[in-house]
């Protein structure tokens, strides 16, 4: 099987795609842009600018035949601005300055809440019932979210809400004698043979148990180790509902952060715990696994195959990985907090009517089973070949034109399985959405997803982080644990009070 090409981000793997074209022609309505929407029958070729972020090997040139065919397919002329991830939030600012925004673009969370009052974002929920597409593959709800009631100012961008599982090696649970883990207890003698007991026979202490990146907003490494362990101490994924009905935040939940510090800070310092924890980025804990050093990690199951199996293959040809489930606390609590980002694809409410209606349909063509399938796949006899109705060969042109890459970094279905492509290994493709199955029964929701507090956006980022570097000071014991107290007091007295207040505030009026 020719190698299975895979979309690679910085920080986390972000991919999207396209919608389906309805069959019958749209009449637009007046609405917020210039002119008024006719029936769109494709007649008449319309420009349109599309702006959004690129990653390594940036984006594709203006001749790339994915956007040839897209264009013939749609009677459209396409220009892509692909700016660089780094540099897209200055990009962002400079184009609000001049109030001169492209066609339709990517729009991070707090810009598209924040500039939802300016008139910026053209409202397509009165547009939604003449493309049928974009209501199948994108969930109510989430065009419900960070929206105000009754207007929908974008179309969500889709990230898997529970992407990344916990893998172990467990090649080397049968070399040392041992159970898959279960508890939290039995994770914590796993992970400490993991570093005591040599389980790569190379004669050298040189093994971790299990690393926790840390991230300053207020999680333990969101996709990393510490992550998974959350829920199995009763911590929230950001919000929880309290048996009173109200919403409380996980840096207030001083019982559960004793005892999951508590954990963290013994396993620290019997060296169960990576002693690069404090210091440690995201992915670093899977580079760990990747290179034979660590045997418990969190993984991307659509690149397990592809990115994670291969390094760790040669460093131990009987290398094996697979899932490990979140061990259950004390209280028999676990699971994997979802991720709710907010990112939105937003049409520009000043351009013509008309541009925004085939807008409306490109963006619904993407999404179709026939767009779907091209803004994946790429173009039958260039990107890949047909070898029977079950066989599928990808073609040298797919690596070259990186066809995916509307997929990936613009728009896409609420689709776990979207960097699955036909010429895959159905044997893996099996193991891959077993993983996902799984995982969606262990999810822990974010009671607060979607709601806004000013108070967060001004002090959040400050004040999470002067709370999280408390955390970290406890775990590596150059803190009490009486300092995890003085960190909430801190979080509370400097805008923590507030943001409660006007988080319960909002939900009230969800009800």
């Amino acid at each position: 099987m020719k190698k299975w090409m895979l979309l690679s981000l910085s920080t986390a793997v972000m991919a999207s795609t396209l919608a389906g074209c309805s069959g019958a022609a749209t009449t637009g309505k007046e609405g917020t842009g210039k002119g008024k929407a006719s029936a769109d029958d494709l007649s008449e070729k319309i420009t349109i600018n599309l702006m959004t972020r690129s990653y390594a090997g940036g984006g594709w040139a203006p001749n790339n035949p994915m956007i040839e065919e897209i264009n013939k397919r749609l009677n459209i002329d396409l220009k892509i601005e692909w700016v660089p991830s780094a540099s897209y939030q200055e990009k962002l600012n400079v184009l609000a300055a001049s109030n001169n925004f492209p066609d339709v673009f990517y729009a991070p969370n707090a810009e598209f809440v924040k500039w939802q009052a300016k008139n910026v974002f053209m409202d397509v929920k009165p547009e939604l019932s003449k493309y049928p597409n974009l209501t199948k593959y994108i969930p109510e709800e989430s065009l419900k979210l960070f929206n105000p009631k009754g207007k929908y100012y974008g179309l969500p961008f889709y990230y898997q809400e529970v992407r990344d599982s916990l893998a172990i090696r467990k090649d080397w649970l049968d070399k040392l004698g041992l159970q898959m883990p279960q508890t939290i207890d039995e994770f914590y003698n796993v992970a400490k043979a993991f570093a005591t007991q040599d389980p790569d026979g190379n004669g050298k202490n040189d093994t971790v148990g299990f690393s926790v990146e840390i991230s300053p907003n207020g999680k333990f490494g969101f996709g990393g180790t510490g992550n998974f362990l959350t829920a199995s101490f009763g911590l929230a994924n950001y919000w929880k509902l309290d048996d009173s009905g109200k919403l409380t935040p996980i840096q207030t939940q001083a019982k559960e952060l004793k005892d999951y510090i508590g954990f963290l800070r013994k396993a620290y310092a019997e060296g169960v715990l990576d002693k690069d924890t404090p210091i440690l980025k995201s992915r670093d804990s899977l580079n760990k696994l990747e290179a034979g050093k660590s045997g418990i990690a969190p993984v991307n199951p659509q690149q397990l195959f592809v990115e994670t199996m291969p390094p760790l293959l040669k460093t131990d040809a009987k290398a094996e990985l697979v899932q490990l489930m979140p061990p259950k606390g004390p209280a028999g609590s676990g699971g994997i907090p979802v991720l709710t980002a907010g990112d939105n694809i937003v049409i520009n409410s000043k351009i013509d009517a008309k541009k925004q209606q085939r807008i409306l349909k490109l963006l619904d063509y993407m999404v179709s089973d026939e767009g779907y399938d091209f803004v994946k796949h790429g173009i039958e006899g260039v990107h890949y070949k047909k070898i029977s109705d079950t066989q599928y060969e990808q073609l040298d042109a797919s690596v070259k034109d990186r066809q995916f890459l509307l997929l990936g970094w613009f728009f896409k279905r609420f689709d776990p399985m979207f960097l699955i492509y036909k010429w895959t290994d159905p044997k893996q493709v099996a193991v891959i959405k077993s993983y996902f199955d799984n995982n969606e029964k262990v999810r822990v929701k974010d009671a607060g997803a979607g709601l806004v507090s000013d108070t967060a956006t001004k002090l959040g980022t400050n004040i999470d982080k002067k709370w999280m570097d408390t955390m970290v000071k406890v775990i590596a014991s150059q803190e009490p644990m009486e300092a995890i107290d003085k960190a909430i007091a801190d979080w509370k007295a400097g805008g923590g009070d507030q943001i409660i207040q006007e988080m319960n505030e909002a939900y009230l009026k969800t009800k």
